[in-house]
């Protein structure tokens, strides 16, 4: 088994991010899917590991930097796994019991207190249990769930490994 340097595994886990994020900005401009707000905050979450891989990348810490950037890339993918989590649950909730179209991301942060806005987001609405696209039977959240699953799991071992 081959393994590569934690410096290599950290360019791979943010050209992985990258990636992922751009194909969400293709679907978005050139599919003209319109995200709704739970996408964006997964998207949030998804530049957040990016931006840990990458700067563990440039640095190339010791051990326990190495460990301290692991426990951030997980944390960073839990965070996105738990909105990826709940935008799944709503899109598989039955039609009677679909929360009603909110308004807009943009609009609830103007208006309303951050803490307020942020908890109408999670709270979901009709527009997140929309299923708009499909890849082998697996909704758009779906598929940004298992990338965060292993993207944390991997950035903690690979960053966690004494090779």
């Amino acid at each position: 088994m081959i393994l590569v340097s934690k410096r290599l595994s950290n360019v791979l886990g943010f050209l992985i991010c990258a990636a992922l994020l751009g194909y969400a900005y293709y679907t978005q401009f050139s599919l003209e899917f319109e995200p709704c707000p739970l996408c964006i905050f997964q998207r949030v979450a998804l530049i957040a590991v990016a931006v840990v891989f990458l700067v563990a990348a440039l640095h190339n810490p010791g051990v326990m930097g190495a460990r301290v950037y692991g426990v951030l890339v997980f944390v960073a993918a839990a965070v996105g796994g738990a909105v990826s989590g709940r935008h799944v649950y709503l899109q598989n909730l039955p039609p009677d019991q679909v929360p009603e179209c909110g308004p807009g991301l943009d609009y609830m942060l103007d208006v309303f207190p951050l803490g307020e806005a942020l908890s109408m987001v999670f709270t979901g609405s009709g527009e997140c249990a929309e299923v708009s696209w499909q890849f082998l039977g697996l909704t758009m959240p779906t598929w940004v769930l298992i990338w965060f699953v292993l993207l944390g799991v991997a950035g903690l071992v690979r960053n966690f490994s004494s090779r």
